[in-house]
């Protein structure tokens, strides 16, 4: 008996076709039929829509000053916050992570202080 495990198949490999099976209920089902105004058509493939990039560039520029970036470490729930601040009211637009996972972040972080159990290093716990 040979021991070569270097078999290789002759020729091109070759993709087989993905075939979904077309379920009973969906060869079942009632036609739906809409009025004209009621009804979804597919546009015509001769129309064309541009965007103008110009257009687009200055609404950009025009949001671009409103509104700063900054990161802040939560010491609390121990992990790092990025912000997006509006300049004119000082409010914080977006935030990820949310301000509910934070807040359950340190939620859990001082049940854990509780217990006694051992603490867990985090990402933001390292020291330079």
């Amino acid at each position: 008996m040979s021991t070569d495990f270097n078999i290789k198949p002759v020729g091109a490999p070759v993709a087989a076709p993905m075939i979904t099976p077309v379920s009973d209920t969906a060869q079942k089902a009632v036609k739906t039929e809409l009025p004209t105004s009621q009804s979804v058509t597919a546009p015509e493939p001769s129309v064309r829509v541009t965007i103008d990039p110009n257009a687009v560039n200055a609404s950009i520029s025009n949001q671009a000053p409103s509104v700063t970036d900054q990161v802040i470490i939560d010491r609390d729930a121990r992990a790092v916050v990025y912000q997006v601040v509006d300049n004119r009211t000082n409010l914080v637009v977006r935030q990820f992570p949310e301000e509910a996972v934070l807040r359950r972040r340190a939620y859990f972080h001082t049940l854990d202080l509780s217990k006694d159990a051992p603490t867990r290093a985090r990402a933001t716990d390292r020291r330079a």
